[in-house]
Parts: structure tokens; sequence; C-alpha cells
């Protein structure tokens, strides 16, 4: 099983999806914005392709101290034996982005992570902090999964071991050579079994529109562990490939998708045969296979 979320902004979501990890024995990957490491005072130092000088699509810190809990956290997950990893900055579709431009948002993305404690004013910086953001950070999930020629020739030249952007019909290997390609499942779900990306965004618009609707009577809730689970046994009784599941940091449908998350992981992390585990870990256990 690999477990991933996109953005890390939320404090109170990264404390709970680690006390999740540890119930469980789990360990995650967590795609981080490098905007919330910053405040609207500094947005200036962001320049995203294509877009203004300062632009984000997803704001950015509400204060330093914001930040400094966030980057306790991120230090702390990473400590736990978590993986972090690059969700770029301003979360802009990049998919029409030359290899170059990706190739300066990555950059831009280790400068700003790489000053985050000490343009804060933040104290206690580990010591080897700048040395986990420049050699530490080797995968990649594009914001709206949105890929293009671009992205992987800039993902090649910069060094990533994996891109974790694309979808694929149902569970699958990762792909492709010099940088591995994982895609996010479509699994079936709801009543008439129709094809999802296992992603809680994306049932949050099969299930609601994309509007905020709660969740009253679990009928989200249920729908998504049941989808989970039936895509999980299949694999498990069938090619055993692992099954992906991405999440956000914010709680669609008064946090059903959250709690089917919790309730699934908490069925399968822990059975004997299965393991959860990070992006980052998977390929390492599985190169000499993979060659």
């Amino acid at each position: 099983m690999l477990i991933s979320f996109d953005g890390a902004e939320h404090v109170s979501q990264w404390q709970r999806s680690r006390a999740l990890a540890r119930k469980v024995g789990a360990n995650f990957t967590y795609f981080l914005s490098c905007v919330y490491l910053m405040t609207r005072d500094d947005r200036a130092l962001y320049e995203p392709p294509r877009q203004g000088k300062g632009r984000s699509n997803v704001g950015f810190a509400s204060s330093r101290d914001d930040i400094a809990a966030r980057l306790r956290q991120v230090w702390t997950a990473r400590l736990e034996g978590h993986e972090i990893a690059s969700h770029g900055c301003g979360h802009f579709d990049g998919a029409a982005w030359s290899a170059a431009e990706w190739r300066a948002e990555f950059a831009q993305f280790t400068r700003i992570v790489g000053d985050s404690w000490q343009r804060n004013a933040i104290p206690g910086e580990p010591a080897n902090w700048r040395q986990f953001v420049e050699r530490e950070i080797e995968g990649f999930r594009a914001p709206y999964l949105a890929t293009g020629p671009g992205l992987f020739a800039a993902l090649a030249e910069d060094g990533f071991s994996y891109d974790a952007s694309t979808v694929s019909r149902g569970p699958a290997e990762p792909t492709g050579g010099e940088v591995a390609r994982f895609a996010l499942p479509m699994i079936p779900e709801g009543p008439r079994a129709r094809p999802v990306i296992a992603m809680d965004y994306n049932l949050f618009v099969r299930h609601s529109g994309g509007l905020e609707r709660g969740d009253a009577d679990g009928a989200f809730e249920e729908r998504t562990l049941a989808a989970f689970t039936a895509a999980f046994e299949a694999e498990r009784e069938g090619a055993r490939t692992p099954l992906q599941l991405g999440f956000h940091f914010t709680l669609m449908n008064d946090g059903a998708y959250w709690r089917a998350l919790e309730r699934f992981a908490e069925t399968v992390c822990g059975l004997p045969d299965v393991r959860c585990v990070s992006y980052r870990d998977y390929l390492s256990e599985t190169a000499p296979v993979r060659g």
C-alpha cells in the first residue's frame, strides 16, 4: 500500500496523519507545496512560470508562527521515517511548461524550502536541514496531475527518482527508466462501480459535484471505504500490485474521506502480508527486481 498527501498545509492534518501512521505502522509520502513556507509579505520571492510574480493558486502561510509549526511537523515526520517530496510551489497547471520552466519551478522549491527557517527568523533549524532539502527530496507529483514532455525531461535533468503524477486504468507497477513513473489507479466506486481516480478530491467531485454537502448519514464515507476495500482485496487475491491512494489536507464533505482512509488503513496496514510504505521506500525495496 502507498498512501500520500498533496499540499501538506494544515498542521492539524499533519498531526492527524502522523498519529494514524503510528497506530498502523505505516510510512506516508507528503508532497509539499513550498508556498506554505512563505507568508504573503514574502510572495514576491516566488516567480511562477507564465504567471505574475508572487502568484499562487493555493495562497500562502497565514503567519510566521504557522510556518514554524509546519516546519516542525515536516522535520518530525522525516525523523519518523515518512517521506517528504515535492508538489512544486504555487499549484499551477504546468502541462504545457517547457523543461526549462519546470526546472525553474524546482529550483525555487529548493531555495524557498531550504531558506525557510532563516527567512522567517525561526529558531531551531536542524543542522542538516539544507542537506535534506537538496538531497533527500527525490519524488514529485504535479498539481492537477497535469503532466507533459517538459515535466518528464526536467525531472530527469534534475535527478528526481520518481514522478507520481499519472493515472492508470487500475493498480499498476511503476514504469519508466531513469525516473520511475507511478500512476494513481482508477478504481470501481459506487452502486454502478464506475471508475474513479483513487484520490479524495475525485471522490468529492463524484459524490457532491465538488460542493461541500457534509456527510450526515455517512454515505460518502461508506462508499469510499467500500471502494478502497474492494480494490485492495482484488489485488491481494490477484496480482498483488500495491494500491495507491492520494489525499489532500482538506476535509471535504465534512471529513468523510479521511475517516474512510483511517478505517481502511487500520484494517489493512496491520495485516501480516501487507506493508504501508512511502514511494521512496517502495522504490528502494523493489529496485533489484526492477533492475
